[in-house]
């Protein structure tokens, strides 16, 4: 059974190389080679990691002559962003009714002070 995109994404986040290497992209296109400089690991370990990125949809890998750019897919990271984003206007939401409960519990507590 095929994971939903949403899940495959995600999946493909959960690794910090894998983080590293978008944050690269995020700067412009780069190299196989250029993408494994920062790491101790090795070109077809890169390549593992790469190809989950391409499998979620995340980057893209082209031909052009000898060169194979890879570079980040900015609009895959939507529907991550979208769901992350529901999550945190409700705890937005949730901290400012918080913050008002406990507004109202110190003005109590100022005014008994006085009684």
């Amino acid at each position: 059974m095929r994971a939903d995109p949403l899940s495959t994404t995600f999946a493909a986040l959960a690794d910090p190389t894998r983080r590293a290497i978008l944050a690269r992209l995020a700067t412009g296109e780069s190299t196989v080679n250029e993408l494994a400089k920062p790491f101790s690991i090795s070109l077809p370990a890169i390549s593992k990691h790469l190809k989950v990125l391409e499998e979620a949809g995340l980057i893209q890998r082209g031909r052009e002559a000898q060169w194979r750019p890879c570079r980040l897919k900015p609009d895959a990271l939507k529907s991550a962003y979208d769901w992350i984003e529901r999550y945190r206007e409700y705890w937005e939401d949730r901290f400012d009714r918080l913050d008002s409960f406990l507004a109202e519990l110190q003005g109590d507590d100022a005014g008994g002070a006085t009684r």
